[in-house]
């Protein structure tokens, strides 16, 4: 028998686009996944195309991309072609409006992404075997091929990021900078609290009392123990934090319940109660050692209470239940006096037309040097003791 050659299991793998998750069993698909990364289980992405709050009409177009040997599927990819650029939360509406000033389409782009996200994880999971730099060259023609102006990979963990680049030199690479909270061996709040310098010790103790001066309380439900009412009364507060901007959310209530009807051990819901009536909420959900902030809304103005049900909640439920990593959603610098500390983060941009890419890469360049010197920054602002 001849040795094989390099790379021979490249002839074997077989990419096929799927325009709906359905198309792929659930078993399947989550046998690829980490039990760490709610957003990339079938449960989750099925409940955003079932729901119509991804779908052609709200501008995401699914068409996952799935790696075959035979009849076994050894690698999933979430891809869509989008039509605009909301909900991704990495701005590149500048890109767009200068290539189609100039008489490009920029639109449809590729998109592999975790809709209305911006939560760091994988995004392509391989079966143990596979050759990774093969899976990323077949994998490559979907958007080198199939007419669109770019491909875009928003919040994937960085290992993921640096094996895309070695795979693909020609890949642009654009820095941000997300906050997360990390157990340091805290053991409770107290402790936690502990680490810090007295300034910011008393400051976030004095937040707290005053959440508790105005009458509320605050409850953490865990999956089944989020009923119809607890549910319904968190999506009218998430609605409220939209529509204080004049429009609705991008997810829609049939979402929420088919989440928690599919995936309910992920689901940690934050209620605020006034005289025993709920009056705020915020939704996370966990994986095995991360809890993610996601969404908010409150129906009353109480100080602090944003700082209590968004943060300080979360700390303890970590410190509760062993999770070690708290990322409690994008922006926010304010998050950073309260113990979350600066994470850089990597997207990595397919730029088809030559000038259109060497105008980003430009970008890219001048804007990294910005991010990392406001990331040096506010990491020497930690409000931790030395």
């Amino acid at each position: 028998m001849s040795p094989s050659r390099p790379h021979e299991q490249v002839v074997r793998l077989v990419v096929k686009e799927v325009p709906a998750i359905e198309a792929v069993a659930p078993e399947a698909w989550n046998a690829l996944i980490g039990d760490d990364h709610p957003f990339l289980r079938h449960e989750f992405l099925h409940a955003l195309e079932v729901s119509g709050s991804v779908s052609r009409a709200t501008g995401w177009v699914p068409r996952h991309l799935t790696l075959w040997q035979g009849a076994a599927l050894v690698g999933v990819m979430p891809f869509y072609h989008k039509h605009h650029s909301f909900g991704e939360y990495v701005f590149d509406w500048a890109w767009a409006e200068a290539w189609e000033r100039a008489g490009g389409r920029y639109y449809p782009k590729g998109l592999t992404a975790i809709p209305y996200t911006p939560a760091p994880g994988p995004r392509l999971a391989l079966a143990p075997g596979v050759d990774a730099r093969a899976a990323r060259e077949a994998l490559a023609t979907a958007w080198e091929v199939g007419g669109l102006s770019s491909w875009h990979l928003l919040f994937a963990e960085q290992a993921e990021v640096d094996a895309w680049r070695e795979a693909r030199p020609d890949l642009l690479a654009r820095h941000g900078v997300q906050f997360q909270w990390h157990d340091r061996d805290y053991g409770d709040f107290d402790g936690f609290l502990a680490a810090m310098t007295s300034k910011r010790r008393k400051a976030i103790r004095r937040e707290r009392r005053l959440v508790a001066d105005q009458g509320l309380t605050l409850h953490r439900l865990a999956g089944e123990q989020i009923d119809d009412a607890a549910l319904a009364h968190f999506y009218r507060c998430y609605e409220i934090t939209y529509l204080e901007r004049g429009r609705h959310g991008y997810l829609n209530q049939e979402f929420f319940t088919r989440l928690r009807r599919t995936m309910p051990e992920a689901m940690v819901l934050i209620q605020a109660r006034l005289d025993d009536t709920p009056v705020a909420a915020a939704l996370c959900l966990q994986g095995t050692s991360t809890l993610y902030g996601r969404y908010w809304g409150s129906e009353v103005v109480a100080d602090c209470l944003h700082f209590e049900a968004c943060y300080y909640q979360g700390i303890e439920h970590c410190l509760a239940t062993g999770l070690t990593t708290f990322d409690p959603g994008t922006q926010g610098e304010h998050k950073l006096s309260r113990g979350f500390a600066p994470r850089l983060l990597t997207s990595l941009h397919h730029i088809d037309d030559p000038g259109l890419r060497d105008a980003v890469a430009r970008f890219c360049a001048q804007e990294r040097a910005h991010v990392k010197a406001y990331a040096q920054a506010a990491e020497q602002a930690l409000p931790f003791r030395v």
